[in-house]
């Protein structure tokens, strides 16, 4: 699943290494090297770019590397040998542990590129000292990085599941029901909100599964299951384009991506032969 490595330390302050993870961002593309999929390397990789590492960001040591983190302009173009990248395409061709680094250093890099001036008084911020953080100098505001919240839920009705094919979907695959919390709200009441505005039903028996960093761009993905209390399916036509039983009759319909937590809470609950079951 997408995670940071557990070996991994993060760092508030940046550290010289001569050779250094630099994960560099534009448009929230990951800069790869084309053959290899590799980052690029201090020594000739940055400086092709235009790139010093006293513009980059911390974010921490891993396998005794240093790792940081920075993003550049829509203009500027790769050089020969070297592209952008969007993450999702990464899935399954990047090693995991440098994906689940790179989910940390996109979401550290866009809270840089949104918070170089106040938003209260528009002065230039800088970075606190002893905590993730910018301060404006002036009016003393302090913005951490962000953190979007969203619930998935997996409803279960006997030997049943709900899943939802959603209008927005780039993909168009059948997953558990998700939504981001509204302000004010517990997970749990946005799990019902969400259930009933999606498809009409009401859920009881409420039981955490897991949770997941989701950096598109921001996101905690926290996974819960649910049992069928009441209501027929009326998906809300502006979000979902279909939702439907499934049980251990049915085929399972090609899953979520591998390093998702939607794809590990569907494999955990599928009511099908274990056969059936496909990782992404």
């Amino acid at each position: 699943m997408l995670q940071t490595p557990s070996e991994f330390v993060p760092l508030m302050t940046a550290q010289g290494h001569p050779d250094p993870l630099a994960f560099v961002f534009r448009s929230g593309k990951l800069l790869v090297r084309e053959d290899d999929l590799s980052l690029p390397d201090a020594r000739l990789g940055l400086p092709l770019h235009g790139l010093e590492l006293a513009q980059f960001h911390p974010v921490g040591l891993w396998q005794e590397r240093y790792c940081c983190t920075t993003w550049v302009d829509a203009e500027l173009q790769p050089q020969a040998g070297f592209a952008f990248v969007p993450l999702r395409s990464l899935f399954g061709s990047m090693d995991e542990p440098l994906l689940g680094l790179a989910s940390r250093a996109i979401q550290l890099s866009e809270w840089a590129r949104t918070h170089r001036f106040c938003g209260h008084c528009a002065n230039p911020m800088q970075l606190a000292t002893g905590e993730r953080a910018f301060k404006c100098p002036a009016c003393g505001m302090v913005a951490y990085p962000r953190i979007s919240p969203a619930m998935m839920v997996l409803i279960k009705k006997d030997d049943h599941i709900l899943l939802a094919r959603h209008v927005v979907s780039p993909t168009g695959r059948f997953s558990a029901l998700a939504g981001f919390l509204e302000a004010g709200e517990s997970i749990e009441e946005a799990i019902h909100r969400e259930v009933m505005e999606e498809v009409g039903l009401r859920v009881t028996n409420l039981q955490y599964f897991g949770s997941q960093s989701w950096p598109f761009p921001h996101s905690l993905m926290i996974a819960f299951t649910a049992e069928y209390a009441s209501g027929e399916i009326t998906p809300d036509a502006s979000e979902i384009a279909e939702a439907r039983w499934f049980g251990p009759e049915d085929v399972q319909p090609e899953p979520p991506p591998g390093v998702s937590i939607s794809n590990r809470l569907l494999n955990a609950h599928w009511p099908g032969p274990r056969s059936q079951v496909v990782v992404g």
